[in-house]
């Protein structure tokens, strides 16, 4: 039998920051990290077991990107939730909380809302629309509609958290908003130096 290495799994993201303590306030009211470690040059957060899932450091030499949006590079990192109730209830805290997310989509596999970071980067929130990896893998890989649409449909969170209070099911509201029935009312921001095809 050949040898074959393990994959090794996604740890941690490393951001440069040039509002330290802002994005630690933000990723703590986002996302439940807290700091295991900080310093002056920078911190390591946590939002579950590990000793870090965001690092973030920072510099006197750090300077913020004017034209970041334009240049190549990361567009987001993602956190999901363990269901669509747990994406919607933290969808309504961080609105309470004057956070709103930019970009709002049923990408068919998930249901997706992206938020801002303090620096511009952009932080998907989501929650796998089947509640199993392998069916949402396999409905990816074989399915027509994400063929023809890889992107996902706009939707609007407030109508989806309003429909899930007034007693529709998850998958309910995923197959309603992937066939259109949630599109928001105002458009959205990809944040990206061209136009989404949603």
């Amino acid at each position: 039998m050949a040898n074959r290495a393990k994959p090794p799994i996604l740890h941690h993201v490393n951001l440069k920051t040039t509002r330290l303590q802002e994005m630690i306030d933000w990723y703590g009211r986002v996302v439940g990290s807290t700091p295991h470690f900080q310093f002056e040059g920078g911190a390591w957060l946590s939002n579950d077991g590990a000793n870090h899932r965001i690092a973030l450091l920072t510099a006197p030499t750090v300077a913020d990107d004017p034209d970041k949006l334009a240049h190549a590079g990361l567009h987001h990192i993602a956190f999901e939730h363990e269901s669509l109730d747990d994406l919607l209830d933290n969808f309504d805290k961080l609105q309470g909380e004057g956070i709103t997310p930019h970009m709002m989509l049923d990408h068919g596999m998930t249901m997706s809302f992206y938020y801002v970071d303090p620096d511009g980067n952009s932080v998907e929130l989501q929650a796998d629309n089947f509640g199993d990896w392998a069916e949402s893998t396999q409905w990816m890989r074989t399915s027509p509609e994400f063929a023809a649409n890889p992107i996902g449909i706009p939707v609007d969170p407030n109508r989806m958290l309003k429909a899930r209070r007034d007693g529709m099911s998850p998958a309910e509201i995923h197959r309603r908003a992937y066939a259109g029935e949630f599109r928001p009312s105002q458009p959205m921001d990809p944040r990206l130096p061209f136009d989404l095809p949603v």
